[in-house]
């Protein structure tokens, strides 16, 4: 129970990664807000028990932020704890690339973040008590993909707004970390994987031989809102099974 009295908010949490970091933080004791501009997402909160509230949230909107951390402090008394997790990708070649797109991922992934960080550390400065804020980057916020401009972009740019953030907030002992994962196990990859073209391109640069689980990112999400971590902050911790680490192809086996 490593997070027993702390309260949550985890965006993007319909499904997924962020469905997964908030089962692992009410696991750990927390009381958790389930934001995301999906509704379904207040049927994912329903399963999860009385300790799991949705709050249906456009994290581009200064206005929606502020209305979900006052909707949890409503809730539950306060907030500890703040997941950026609500992303969207746009696939387009570079030469093509719509200016509204681009300006779409980024109002999301980078703008959100920002929105949230802000509306989230407010009220943690309020409280007077600290806090942990986790971002979530991803392996493409330091490695290309050709087709994927946005989401690149938008990735990057969380790194060094985790790393600003950090700075910022120390001195109200607020702790800012990122999670940058590589090939996760989400429903999406789920549906690529059926093909052996694709199955061979992720796994023969994944030195792991596997991809990840959407638990896997959750418990480093359980260690960077925990006091295990409490000297850590500004970090960018990258769960992608040695792809960074790697230079070459390795061979996946039949």
């Amino acid at each position: 129970m490593q997070l027993q009295g702390n309260v949550a908010i985890v965006t993007g949490a319909a499904q997924g990664i962020g469905r997964a970091i908030a089962e692992a933080f009410l696991k750990e004791g927390a009381q958790v807000v389930l934001a995301d501009i999906d509704p379904k997402g207040a049927d994912t909160a329903a399963a999860l028990g009385e300790n799991a509230l949705f709050v249906k949230a456009d994290v581009g909107a200064a206005a929606d932020c502020t209305a979900l951390v006052e909707a949890a402090v409503e809730a539950f008394g306060r907030v500890d704890i703040l997941v950026n997790n609500a992303a969207i990708i746009h696939t387009a070649d570079f030469l093509d690339l719509k200016e509204e797109d681009f300006d779409r991922v980024l109002r999301v992934n980078t703008k959100g973040s920002f929105l949230m960080g802000q509306a989230a550390a407010r009220q943690m400065v309020k409280q007077g008590e600290g806090g942990n804020i986790i971002n979530m980057s991803s392996v493409n916020g330091l490695m290309a993909i050709p087709n994927q401009t946005p989401y690149n972009v938008s990735k990057g740019a969380i790194n060094q707004l985790t790393r600003n953030m950090a700075l910022a907030l120390a001195p109200h002992n607020i702790r800012v970390n990122a999670i940058g994962p590589g090939s996760i196990m989400t429903d999406l990859l789920k549906v690529v994987m059926d093909s052996e073209e694709v199955r061979q391109r992720i796994l023969g640069r994944t030195p792991l031989g596997r991809c990840g689980e959407v638990e896997e990112i959750a418990s480093i999400a359980v260690f960077l809102a925990a006091a295990a971590s409490s000297y850590v902050t500004g970090q960018i911790i990258y769960a992608d099974g040695g792809r960074m680490a790697l230079n070459y192809t390795v061979p996946v086996s039949e």
